[in-house]
């Protein structure tokens, strides 16, 4: 490997922000570039292969799990995968850019295991999981079990928070977008 790869790596549970602060660090043009994922299941409405996932086959993802192609991947139902090729952190690096994540926490903390110093870990939190259950019942997009669900994982993923570099809690979204940026700053920096 000729580049020096950075990669940084947000999680957080569902209705954190985390992609409304990834967007707006994307969009204010930091020296960075976000990952496409590999799925195995098949494309929605519009998507396209190699813009917002590289789609294969559930035999090929296993075949390149088999080629130990993958930083991480995890198997969320039978046959339906979601991962991170290696390829995906060598063709951003090799423009010069860090790679962005958007990753469950044991995805993330197994990036961070594999690439160590290179790899910055950020953990969106709400300020309580009384504020993220209204913001999941105000997006008004899922079912009161469905919530549920979502609640529980959320307490699952936050106990996690404390194995990554930095936490922070999303209570004033412009306040947790600078200490975000300002964080990413230091680390693409140096």
């Amino acid at each position: 490997m000729s580049y020096n790869p950075k990669l940084i790596i947000f999680s957080a549970p569902s209705g954190s922000g985390k992609s409304t602060i990834i967007n707006r660090l994307l969009a204010d043009g930091l020296d960075m570039e976000f990952s496409i994922s590999a799925t195995s299941r098949a494309p929605r409405g519009s998507e396209q292969h190699g813009v917002e996932y590289y789609f294969l086959s559930p035999d090929e993802f296993k075949e390149k799990i088999a080629q130990d192609a993958f930083v991480e991947y995890e198997e969320v139902y039978q046959d339906r995968f979601y991962g991170t090729l290696k390829s995906e952190i060598e063709r951003i690096a090799s423009k010069g850019k860090a790679t962005v994540f958007d990753v469950d926490v044991k995805g993330g903390l197994n990036i961070k295991k594999m690439y160590q110093e290179k790899a910055l870990t950020l953990f969106i939190q709400p300020p309580s999981v009384e504020e993220l259950r209204r913001r999941l019942e105000g997006r008004a997009t899922d079912a009161p079990e469905v919530i549920q669900q979502r609640l529980d994982k959320a307490a699952f993923e936050m106990s996690f928070a404390s194995q990554y570099d930095y936490i922070i809690v999303n209570d004033d979204l412009e306040k947790a977008i600078h200490e975000t940026k300002t964080i990413v700053q230091a680390f693409l920096s140096r």
